[in-house]
């Protein structure tokens, strides 16, 4: 594994009181949240709506320096990249299923100013992202069904983190969707270091002690890994 790859915990907010986003962010984010996974659906590409880059924008007036991370479940990835962009966006991560021309979102995606991600729905083949590495900076691996929070967690999707893993040492590998203290084993294992964590950290009566917890996990595995590496 490269040693450029630490363990991050991006908690996602999906499940938490949407009226008190702010605060339950903040909460987050002093928990030890290393970033925040913001979940924008659009009611297409999944069946379900959460918030768009006006919100966002408010967001990031409240919490200026932390890094947001935009998983856009819409099925026009092309049409939010300047509003998020302009919204103080770190990272834009959109679908492979979603874009027409995938090379050239995320040209557009680098253009802007923001990091790219590329996510891959459980039905959808790791190899469809092998030629978009190279122009990526993260690959996220559904662990569920995008579009609704509180689903249980998919293992066979493992199989392709390893795959990442073995093949793109240097990557950062990003795991959502029923991730917890239960599951996190697995993932670490596997060769996530991008942790996004839903109902489990936000729920949780101590939400710093699962980060912290889950995050030793990870940076335990990271480490075995990069010791097999080198050997």
């Amino acid at each position: 594994m490269g040693d450029g790859v630490t363990c991050k915990i991006g908690p996602s907010v999906l499940n938490a009181d949407l009226a008190k986003l702010h605060d339950e962010s903040k909460r987050l984010v002093d928990a030890g949240a290393d970033y925040l996974h913001l979940d924008v659906m659009d009611g297409h590409f999944v069946p379900n709506i959460t918030f768009g880059h006006p919100v966002v924008k408010c967001l990031r007036a409240k919490i200026p320096k932390t890094f947001f991370e935009t998983h856009m479940m819409v099925s026009n990835p092309d049409q939010w990249i300047d509003p998020m962009a302009d919204a103080g966006v770190n990272q834009y991560t959109f679908h492979v299923e979603a874009s027409e021309d995938v090379n050239e979102t995320c040209r557009r995606v680098r253009e802007a100013g923001m990091k790219v991600g590329v996510a891959l729905k459980p039905g959808t083949s790791v190899e469809a992202v092998k030629e978009y590495v190279d122009v990526a900076d993260m690959v996220l691996v559904m662990t569920v069904e995008p579009g609704f929070g509180g689903q249980k967690f998919m293992s066979d999707m493992m199989e392709k983190v390893r795959w990442l893993r073995e093949n793109y040492p240097a990557l950062d590998i990003e795991v959502d969707g029923g991730v917890g203290p239960s599951t996190i084993q697995q993932c670490a294992e596997a060769g996530a270091n991008m942790i996004v964590s839903g109902t489990a950290i936000t729920s949780a009566p101590d939400p710093k002690d699962i980060i912290s917890t889950m995050r030793s996990q990870v940076q335990a595995s990271i480490d075995k890994l990069r010791v097999q590496v080198e050997v």
